[in-house]
């Protein structure tokens, strides 16, 4: 399954990411207000699991939607000063494989020997609003369950944020 990055216009795909260690996903899109809070946060992430092979990639589950165009999507200057993918999700295939229900929403996958399986959903932390008021990290934590080779704990948190509007 491949979805096209809006920032480069290249294909990206599970499978050209196979050597990452984990693969984060971020549900994002242009008109929820919620991800813009967490800008900061996804940041500093990426950067301290950058040496650890974890690669970050935004999601847009809305990418058919006429505010949500590529155009639009390539211009988001937080996912291209940090090169991070902004990727489409057309058809909502991505959206739908993962479960995901919430913008923001974070999906780890990880790759094994009998394929890919999803090792973590749910919320990056427990307080959207203050980043200085987050007391539960999620993402942070589950990515250092992988790092030290366990499992993380717990698997699946619930997000808030906006929701997906699925298309039939």
């Amino acid at each position: 399954m491949e979805m096209v990055d809006a920032i480069t216009n290249q294909a990206y795909s599970l499978e050209k990411n196979k050597a990452s260690l984990a693969q984060v996903f971020i549900f994002y899109t242009l008109k929820c207000p919620y991800p813009k809070l967490y800008n900061s946060r996804i940041k500093a992430l990426k950067e301290k699991y950058a040496s650890s092979n974890i690669t970050f990639a935004l999601v847009n589950p809305h990418s058919d939607q006429e505010d949500e165009t590529i155009e639009k999507l390539a211009s988001l200057a937080f996912a291209k000063n940090n090169q991070i993918p902004f990727l489409l999700d057309e058809n909502q295939v991505f959206t739908k494989m993962t479960g995901v229900k919430k913008i923001p929403e974070v999906v780890i996958i990880t790759s094994g020997p009998t394929g890919y399986s999803i090792a973590y959903r749910g919320a990056i932390d427990n307080n959207a609003q203050a980043m200085e008021s987050a007391t539960v990290h999620y993402l942070d934590t589950a990515l250092e369950d992988i790092i030290k080779r366990d499992r993380p704990s717990p698997t699946v948190t619930r997000a808030v944020g906006c929701n997906i509007r699925f298309t039939p």
